[in-house]
């Protein structure tokens, strides 16, 4: 780094202190340096106005705080945006963060293809379900009493827009009893969402199982002006290549796993970016099979032979 470069920075700092002395004198301690340089990195950072219009009258200075120290704008945008919508105080914005609701939710986004029909940003991976306060060796029966006894703040963990329709949901098809784990409506989405708690690793079976319902629902509890109802299996542990090959997506299907106890901070930080760089890679590899694909079929189409 050149002379010229560090005499720059060294005197825009040295601005920067001054304007605060002047601003503190004129306005109060609320422009303090830290304060000023914090304003300073979110003027930089939120440069859509439009945005910010729409943000700034809906959180607190507090709120903004939190969020500059992420590290993309589109985190930032992401809490921002849930916090306005789901009237988040500062200590449950701070809580969201800690839980890493942004790459969850990305992790989830990674499993879906263009052709999914499950919408993008509507479920996350993993969930943490240590809300629960579930002991060792709990039964599926155990997980969802523990769920309904605790229904606010598993939806809190779901996010917005989900409400509890039904528990043990009763289909009969060909004079058999089918019973659905538990029933849910997103009233952005318009859909009915069925979801089915497992205790261990998922399974293929576990796709059949939840089409049926989703073609029962569809047929008989689907009203006037919804969408396509849609499921989640949640399961202790995902296989991610096998759902990743079974397509779930594109049936209307999501698969996340579930964490009944949360890692100590550092573990849970280093084992959520593992998933979501696994999940990116994923992706990629899901990109460039599709572009592989797409070239064959060119290459077939001008081969010599047809000449």
């Amino acid at each position: 780094m050149g002379k010229g470069v560090l005499y720059r920075a060294a005197y825009g700092k040295q601005i920067v202190a001054t304007l605060s002395l002047q601003l503190q004198k004129k306005y109060g301690s609320s422009f303090e340096l830290t304060n000023l340089r914090r304003m300073l990195r979110f003027a930089e950072e939120f440069t859509d106005h439009e945005i910010v219009a729409t943000l700034s009258p809906q959180l607190s200075w507090s709120h903004i705080v939190e969020l500059l120290p992420l590290a993309t704008i589109e985190a930032k945008l992401f809490y921002a945006k849930d916090a306005v919508s789901r009237r988040l105080g500062v200590r449950e914005l701070r809580k969201q963060i800690s839980r890493k609701a942004y790459e969850r939710r990305e992790i989830a986004n990674s499993q879906l293809s263009k052709l999914s029909s499950v919408p993008f940003n509507t479920f996350k991976d993993p969930y943490l379900l240590d809300i629960l306060g579930l002991k060792e060796n709990f039964l599926e029966a155990d997980l969802e009493k523990a769920v309904l006894a605790e229904l606010e703040k598993f939806i809190l963990e779901f996010g917005q827009g989900f409400t509890f329709v039904e528990r043990q949901k009763r289909m009969i098809i060909d004079g058999e009893d089918i019973i659905l784990d538990l029933l849910f409506y997103h009233r952005i989405l318009k859909r009915l969402v069925a979801v089915e708690l497992k205790i261990g690793v998922f399974k293929a079976a576990y796709k059949g199982q939840m089409e049926l319902y989703l073609k029962w629902l569809d047929r008989h509890e689907r009203q006037e002006g919804e969408e396509a109802p849609i499921g989640l299996i949640l399961c202790a542990t995902a296989s991610r290549e096998k759902i990743e090959l079974l397509e779930m997506d594109k049936a209307g299907i999501a698969v996340a796993e579930y964490w009944t106890h949360l890692p100590p901070k550092n573990e849970f930080e280093t084992k959520i970016k593992t998933i979501l760089l696994e999940a990116q890679e994923r992706l990629e590899r899901r990109k460039l099979l599709q572009g592989n694909k797409i070239q064959k079929q060119i290459d077939y189409f001008y081969d010599t032979k047809d000449f």
